[in-house]
């Protein structure tokens, strides 16, 4: 994956096969301290020890239609790359937490790409399910959390041009750093 907005992508479509209700994604760029973190947590049904210790395993998956899982393995393997580390936690019936560090200014860090653009993708083709976006960074502590938009909503429905304002509004066109 070219940008690090494709792993979010590949990571959350993963929490949604995994039943979730709630996901979170959490990007905080520590420029001071040389560390960027990305984080996606769930509600999901989770994972046992088992297949918590096959998860990041290119040649093991839980989709049926494909015999590999690249997901995972190439998240930690960008992490490692740039000098970072990689961690799943996971519960059966709870829910799982992704959470990747990379060393900002290394050479081979990919950038974080179009999140926004990732983020209305995930939205808006999945009205049911709460994001809840987190970024932290030089310019402010951003937030975009589905559950508030619906509740100040009247009709509790939102359309979509009004949530690519708020997205656009929040966190910008996009994030290429």
């Amino acid at each position: 994956m070219e940008d690090l907005s494709l792993h979010i992508l590949d990571i959350a479509e993963n929490s949604i096969r995994a039943g979730a209700t709630e996901i979170k994604i959490r990007i905080e760029e520590d420029v001071d301290n040389n560390l960027l973190s990305v984080s996606i947590s769930d509600n999901g049904k989770g994972m046992d020890e088992e297949m918590l210790k096959k998860a990041a395993d290119p040649f093991f998956t839980t989709k049926g239609e494909r015999r590999i899982g690249l997901g995972l393995s190439l998240l930690g393997q960008a992490a490692r790359e740039s000098m970072g580390d990689f961690r799943i936690n996971s519960e059966k019936d709870r829910g799982t937490v992704i959470e990747a560090r990379f060393q900002y200014n290394h050479i081979d860090r990919k950038p974080i790409g179009d999140v926004a653009q990732t983020l209305i993708v995930l939205i808006t083709a999945n009205p049911d399910i709460d994001f809840l976006y987190e970024q932290i960074n030089r310019r402010g502590h951003h937030v975009i959390d589905t559950k508030e938009i619906k509740k100040s909503s009247r009709n509790k429905s939102v359309s979509i041009q009004k949530l690519i304002k708020i997205i656009r509004n929040t966190i910008g066109p996009s994030m290429h750093t």
